[in-house]
């Protein structure tokens, strides 16, 4: 190896936050001098960065070769023609940057890939006796985000990794996804990520079953609900028990409700709880048709799940409401336009006693029965889940947190194979579609996530896993005849013993050394001081702790070989128990 020198390092820091960088990670990766800014959502990886980066990279391919995955490189340039096969190039979005070239082609800078991995393999892949089979890349993907902003969370221009599998049958897929979930989860602890695996949609990918690892952090884009027998779920996907307010049968009522048209004002109004009482969305669906969906007070619909139960549902304005004959307020079950279908949510369905609104402005009833009063036209899952909904593995109260969506495995089924005609010989003698699979990690995100986990007023602090160098020799004396050879001497003997090494040579003040190893968060400090040094002792600071101690000259390298390797094999105990 060779031992970095500060001296010669590209590492700009900054002292002050820099306007517009809003979160930790955005905040330090600037400081730090590991990224500059181009554009809107768009970031150079100086030095340091690219260090960390790299080796993000390079525990991710140890992951994939591990697992049998073979590493392709597929172009960002991507013909329209492919999306219009797969029924994508309108649907994707205004997120897809699309151009034209001279020729007059459409085009676009991949967003994805599963349009061209499918293309790749529809006419080579032919035999079941190939399969399963799977490709994965390292490459940067474009997304004309409205609003960049986070930092590394949300740009126009980022690495991911993704792969595909290629199977068979279903239980080769689900082998295939297996491998990958368990992959996946062997990078996020080697990366030093606090994360939870999440039920998920599989949104614009499509699919049918998805799993996301969410890093646990307050700057997360996304809510999840977890319980401690193990059950995570992003808030858009998961199920749960909705705790209603408890309700005796009784008497279909109408009540003057005057001036109350929110679930907030009836609650205020009737002196109950807000679960307590149903709320009412009016939309209409792909067929035109308009629906009430109903659901607890407290809740929120979940538009995912609305979709899915009335496809294309979209919320009515307040002009088509009126059309409809619909009470903006004051919608309810009970006596709905003809024509209109009622949806409710399945936690209403044992609730025998409703306050909702009569269809009348102005009113509301109370003691709405469902099969009494009125007949759902569908029950479904429709809310938002939140803390305190019950688990549905264990029942117990569900806890909340905030979430950064890392990585995400899908299981695509055939949706992408059959609408391209990507076909292989079974071993009975038919064509049939591939089954396939899709896998991604964001690897910047991961390294943004990574730092959202670990930081604090002074700076960052890295997993020696992915740290740009594993400690940093700090001689603050640079010249003296005794400091400046022996902080060489150590940093020689630490690069021999096969440590990462960075040297402060730079002919800088005390401070100054001290504030940029803190902020660019080595994991190791070794500060050299003349009085130390003529004592024949240094300090080593553990950065992640705080921690400082004295070691004598002769054990110092002994003790930084040691503390770097119990790190190591702290990160890599913690994926023994992934199956």
């Amino acid at each position: 190896m060779t031992i970095l020198k500060m001296s010669s390092t590209y590492a700009p820091t900054l002292k002050e936050d820099p306007a517009g960088a809003d979160i930790a990670s955005h905040r330090l990766l600037l400081r730090s001098g590991m990224i500059r800014q181009n554009g809107s959502g768009t970031y150079t990886f100086l030095p340091l960065g690219m260090r960390v980066l790299n080796k993000i990279q390079q525990i991710i391919r140890e992951e994939m070769n591990a697992k049998g995955a073979q590493e392709i490189l597929m172009p960002i340039l991507q013909p329209a023609e492919l999306w219009h096969e797969s029924g994508r190039w309108d649907d994707y979005g205004p997120e897809m940057m699309r151009l034209t070239d001279r020729h007059d082609r459409e085009i676009c800078l991949g967003p994805t890939h599963e349009e061209l991995i499918t293309d790749l393999v529809r006419n080579e892949l032919r035999s079941y006796k190939q399969l399963p089979c799977t490709l994965w890349q390292m490459q940067v993907k474009f997304r004309d985000e409205m609003r960049p902003r986070f930092g590394l969370f949300r740009t126009r221009e980022f690495i991911m990794k993704d792969a595909y599998s290629f199977n068979a049958t279903r239980e080769s897929l689900d082998e295939s996804y297996r491998d990958m979930e368990v992959a996946y989860a062997r990078v996020n602890e080697r990366l030093g990520i606090d994360y939870r695996m999440v039920t998920a949609d599989s949104g614009e990918i499509g699919g049918n079953e998805s799993i996301e690892f969410m890093a646990l952090a307050d700057a997360g884009e996304s809510d999840l609900v977890y319980c401690d027998c193990g059950f995570a779920a992003d808030t858009e996907a998961a199920e749960c028990g909705v705790v209603m307010a408890p309700a005796q049968e009784r008497a279909l009522e109408k009540i003057a409700t005057p001036g109350v048209h929110t679930i907030e004002e009836l609650a205020t109004f009737l002196d109950v709880p807000e679960n307590a009482t149903v709320k009412a969305l009016s939309g209409k669906g792909a067929d035109g048709k308009v629906y009430v969906m109903f659901i607890p007070g407290d809740h929120e619909l979940n538009d995912i799940k609305a979709g899915k139960a009335v496809a294309g549902w979209q919320l009515l304005t307040d002009d088509e409401m009126v059309a409809a004959g619909l009470h903006k307020g004051s919608m309810g079950p009970v006596d709905l336009p003809e024509g209109v279908g009622c949806v409710c949510d399945s936690s209403l369905k044992d609730v025998h006693a409703w306050a909702v609104g009569a269809n009348e402005d102005g009113f509301h009833f109370l003691g709405a029965e469902p099969g009494r009063d009125f007949e759902p036209t569908l029950w479904a899952d429709l809310v938002m889940a939140k803390p305190g909904d019950l688990c549905p593995v264990c029942g117990k109260k569900l806890k909340g947190a905030r979430g950064i969506e890392v990585s995400q495995v899908f299981k695509l089924g055939t949706k992408y194979s059959e609408a391209m005609g990507a076909t292989f010989m079974d071993e009975d003698g038919k064509e049939k579609p591939f089954i396939m699979g899709c896998y991604g990690i964001g690897v910047t995100r991961s390294m943004a996530a990574v730092i959202e986990q670990r930081n604090d007023d002074n700076g960052m602090f890295w997993p020696v896993s992915i740290a740009p160098a594993e400690v940093i020799v700090v001689p603050l004396s640079v010249g003296d005849e005794l400091v400046d050879p022996l902080a060489r001497d150590i940093a020689a003997k630490l690069d021999a013993a096969g440590i990462e090494v960075m040297l402060d040579d730079r002919d800088e003040r005390a401070g100054v050394k001290f504030a940029d190893a803190d902020l660019i968060g080595w994991p190791y400090q070794v500060v050299i001081g003349k009085r130390g040094a003529k004592n024949g002792v240094v300090e080593l600071k553990d950065r992640s702790t705080g921690e400082k101690r004295e070691v004598s000259v002769e054990d110092i390298v002994a003790e930084v070989v040691r503390v770097v390797a119990d790190a190591k094999s702290a990160l890599e105990a913690k994926t023994t128990d992934i199956a």
